[in-house]
């Protein structure tokens, strides 16, 4: 009885083959196979990870940026925080081409991923040793900016192209461009592309022209460094960029980009810009605007927690309103009031400016830029007036950091013991910027300054001669809570712990509090320093066209009763 067996036949590839190479071409196909299961259990693992995130979140725009005082609690700002939305048949053809043009030319051909620029990427990010492409799609970027991945590394990139295959099956393409355009941040407080048109253009999205359309794209890649209200010149550059692409593309002929270019830029006006509505929070969305160029964020929702002491800051305007609106009662008042002001004109009323800071930190407690922040958007607290009998205290610095004796009241006599040259040095290290004049006219407090660098020297004198970097935004976290910018303290040493209490002599103590009042020679600025144990505090007063304010005995008399009002604090 026989058994039956089969008849092995060679391979036909051995056929086909030298016997040298059949070795390789098994391990070659088993290292095919092993790599096919490890790619489709990778491809496995991405998709259940990305199965963990809820599509419906990219519709659901996060809020404006909020900002939060010392204490935790939520400012107010209306007008600057608010997202806009737009509808899809808002969004005028020019932008959407533009958009292609600068971010995603075959936008509307892949499905959520360019093989082809992804290789190019790749190949570039190899040559590199680097993250420097990312060959990121339209759909790529919402997913990335819905679902917070900002990590350079291979793990986010499968993760965010699983992410964009799901994103791309449950929206349309039209759908996917409206979402984008909604919540990518476009610089100056702008989240969504209907607030940066409002912003820059003071019109809405469907209104835009072609050279609008191309400087709002231009602005996406760089929201901070591109705003043409911070730089006109570099947002022109990025318009023509994206002109260029175009012409690229074959969507417009040169012709047709020279017509556009030759377009007037008409930027809203600095006083119908759509901005935070108080001195302080304009000037924390000024430093908040660097700290985020230079983190390289981009997008909107932020949480911004501010040194501000609203309480302080409260307080500080309402007895600085009683003191004016005193000083405008009085009979002999020749001047317009804010009251009597008419709507369309220019008001030269009587102004005032105020900084407090931190002695120890130089955070920012309170900051008051103007009397009325809807008549005027200017900061006075950046602009320099004259200071007169209150620049005494840096004279005294001066004079006593080298060893002289500081006479109270005699500015003069003390600082003619060391010189004007000697006089300016130490003030320019405790926050004084100048210019100063080289002659004895400077000890008679012949120098401007503003109320923040007057608020940071007296500071110094008041931390033992420890001059601290002024600063207002303490902290910034994303939407998620994750701290993405923390500020740290930066001192450095401007006079000797002695010389700084022997300055802050010249002030006249009360409690625990020293103070200055004085006023200019001419009588057109009053100023008022006070240093007390949670901060220093300089205030200014006068006329944005100067004029004389009242006698110097007036303004000591009301500027000493402010500060009696103010108490010990």
């Amino acid at each position: 009885m026989s058994t039956w067996r089969p008849i092995s036949h060679p391979s036909w590839w051995k056929r086909l083959l030298p016997q040298c190479l059949h070795g390789l071409v098994v391990l070659v196909f088993q290292l095919s196979v092993l790599g096919g299961v490890v790619f489709c259990g990778l491809v496995f693992f991405y998709f259940m990870q990305a199965m963990r995130f809820d599509m419906s979140e990219v519709a659901k725009l996060s809020a404006g940026t909020t900002y939060y005082d010392r204490d935790g609690k939520e400012i107010t700002a209306p007008g600057g925080s608010g997202r806009k939305l737009v509808k899809r048949e808002d969004i005028p053809p020019f932008l959407v081409n533009s958009l292609r043009a600068r971010e995603d030319a075959r936008f509307f051909e892949h499905s959520g991923v360019d093989i082809r620029g992804m290789a190019r990427a790749t190949i570039r990010n190899i040559k590199d040793r680097d993250f420097t492409q990312g060959a990121s799609t339209l759909s790529m970027q919402l997913a990335r900016n819905s679902f917070n991945m900002k990590q350079k590394s291979l793990h986010r990139k499968f993760l965010e192209i699983a992410l964009t295959l799901r994103l791309e099956a449950k929206y349309t393409k039209d759908e996917i461009l409206t979402h984008y355009l909604n919540r990518i941040y476009f610089g100056a407080g702008a989240d969504g592309v209907e607030q940066a048109a409002r912003t820059y253009f003071g019109k809405s999205t469907r209104d835009l022209n072609e050279g609008e359309c191309a400087m709002i794209v231009g602005i996406i890649r760089g929201p901070h460094i591109f705003s043409p209200f911070r730089n006109l010149k570099a947002a022109i550059e990025q318009r023509d960029q994206t002109l260029n692409r175009l012409i690229a593309m074959g969507i417009i002929d040169e012709a047709h980009r020279d017509a556009i270019m030759a377009q007037p830029v008409k930027l809203v006006s600095e006083e119908q810009r759509e901005t935070q509505a108080s001195y302080a929070l304009q000037a924390v969305r000024r430093e908040l605007e660097g700290i985020l160029e230079e983190e390289d964020v981009r997008l909107g929702g932020l949480k911004v927690y501010t040194t501000l002491n609203a309480a302080w800051q409260n307080r500080l305007e309402v007895e600085l309103t009683h003191a004016v609106e005193d000083l405008e009662k009085e009979k002999s008042w020749p001047y317009e009031t804010e009251e009597s002001h008419i709507s369309g004109s220019l008001p030269n009323y009587l102004q005032y400016a105020a900084v407090t800071t931190d002695t120890q930190t130089g955070a920012v407690l309170a900051l008051i830029g103007g009397r009325n922040f809807s008549h005027s958007r200017f900061d006075r607290t950046r602009s320099s007036r004259d200071l007169g009998s209150a620049f005494e205290p840096f004279v005294a610095a001066a004079a006593a950091e080298r060893g002289k004796l500081v006479l109270p009241g005699k500015p003069v006599q003390t600082g003619r013991q060391i010189g004007p040259a000697e006089v300016a040095r130490l003030a320019k290290r405790c926050g004084i910027n100048g210019p100063f004049l080289q002659t004895e006219d400077l000890f008679r407090g012949s120098v401007a300054a503003t109320p923040l660098e007057m608020s940071v020297g007296l500071a110094t004198l008041g931390n033992q001669g420890k001059r601290a970097r002024p600063y207002l935004v303490r902290q910034v976290r994303e939407a998620t809570g994750e701290v993405i910018y923390k500020t740290k303290p930066v001192l450095s040493v401007a006079l000797s712990p002695a010389a700084a209490l022997d300055a802050a002599s010249v002030l006249q103590k009360s409690g625990g509090t020293h103070c200055f009042t004085g006023a200019t020679g001419s009588e057109r600025d009053a100023w008022t320093l006070r240093l007390g144990p949670n901060g220093a505090t300089a205030i200014w007063l006068g006329f944005d066209k100067p004029a004389v304010i009242a006698p110097e005995s007036r303004l000591k008399s009301l500027l000493d009763e402010f500060v009696k009002r103010l108490g010990n604090n």
